[in-house]
């Protein structure tokens, strides 16, 4: 009798406890742009051809849209998702810009005094270069010219200085606008430098940190880094796996990785003035100019402008395995990042459709 007495009570408890905790958490409710957003997205990969996509839009502080479409990783059957690690490629060069006005604001740099003075291992050329011409492309400093991806790996960006360190300036610093990756690289080993550390550990500390951004970091080979795409390029009409790269030596031009959720949190941070000040973020989304006056399409490590009346900043990136696009819309608090594992695609008309679908949606 007892016993039937508390085995009725057992199962009156368990029925109102496990099935309780059995329920699966509410689904957050989806902005209303969001189906649009996705057909977009599928038009764009079945026109292109793309395996993988991952994609994330910040309003307001938040992230409103995380998705993966398609494949990480084709051989393995690997789905992609929002936290999918792709390689930022050029996105790279925001980040290393944002260390650098960092380390001027806390006085640890100069921006404008020569490269020379900081960094021992950048021989002095025949112009002095400083900081923050490299940051706008007018440094003079070289970029690729017809070299293969680089298997070898380096362990600082300083070390990494003698694939061109050695090159002559192509132009007087301050004349012209050169987009040069390597240029970033010099930027890099400043920052080194400056902090006593490797170019890594300082990404690591002053940008992954405080934007709670984990997969931010060295997209290091060698390292195992959950969730990481593969990456393929299309020959002749069929797709292969792209080709070997360590880009270790060129983490401030591109060799850096995330998810596009936490490229989102990075932007949102930037905007919040949580990684360097609003006077300093006005000054990066500042075009800049040559010594002529004449203006040049690029800030202080952003593309900046104004598409159909709204300001935008951001960075595209290409190269072994991705293309990439981060799009912000800072007056509106709008930040789409769009991560894809094929070779060659240019992400920017698509990255701006989402904006607008979103604009239009809080209009």
């Amino acid at each position: 009798m007892v016993r039937g007495i508390w085995s009725g009570r057992l199962s009156a408890l368990w029925l109102l406890t496990v099935p309780l905790a059995a329920q699966p958490a509410p689904a957050p409710s989806e902005p209303a742009w969001a189906p649009a957003a996705t057909a977009a997205i599928d038009a764009e990969m079945q026109r292109a051809g793309i395996p993988g996509l991952s994609a994330a839009v910040g309003v307001g502080g938040q992230v409103g849209f995380a998705r993966g479409f398609g494949k990480a990783d084709l051989e393995n059957d690997v789905a992609a998702t929002p936290a999918t690690v792709y390689r930022l490629a050029s996105i790279s060069k925001p980040i290393t810009a944002v260390l650098a006005m960092q380390l001027a604001e806390q006085g640890k740099l100069d921006l404008d005094a020569d490269v020379h003075t900081l960094v021992a291992a950048w021989p002095a050329k025949q112009w002095p270069v400083t900081t923050r011409q490299l940051l706008a492309h007018l440094g003079g400093v070289r970029h690729y010219h017809g070299e293969h991806e680089r298997v070898r790996h380096y362990r600082t960006q300083t070390e990494a200085l003698g694939t061109f360190a050695d090159d002559p300036l192509r132009h007087e610093p301050g004349t012209r606008y050169l987009y040069s990756t390597y240029g970033f690289n010099l930027v890099a080993a400043v920052v080194e430098q400056a902090t006593g550390q490797p170019f890594a550990d300082v990404v690591r500390e002053r940008i992954a940190g405080p934007c709670a951004a984990p997969t931010l970091r060295d997209d290091d080979v060698r390292a195992l880094i959950r969730g990481r795409a593969q990456g393929y390029v299309e020959v002749d009409g069929v797709l292969q796996n792209s080709e070997l790269m360590d880009g270790s030596y060129k983490l401030g031009g591109g060799g850096l990785c995330a998810s596009a959720e936490d490229l989102v949190r990075f932007a949102q941070a930037l905007l919040a003035g949580e990684l360097v000040s609003a006077s300093t973020l006005a000054q990066m989304w500042t075009r800049q100019r040559t010594r002529d006056g004449s203006p040049i399409d690029y800030a202080l490590g952003f593309r900046t402008g104004r598409r159909n009346g709204h300001r935008f900043a951001g960075h595209s990136g290409a190269q072994s395995r991705v293309s990439t696009v981060l799009l912000i819309l800072p007056d509106d608090g709008i930040v789409v990042v769009l991560l894809c594992n094929l070779e060659g695609v240019k992400l920017q008309p698509l990255a701006e459709r989402l904006a607008e679908l979103v604009l239009a949606e809080t209009k």
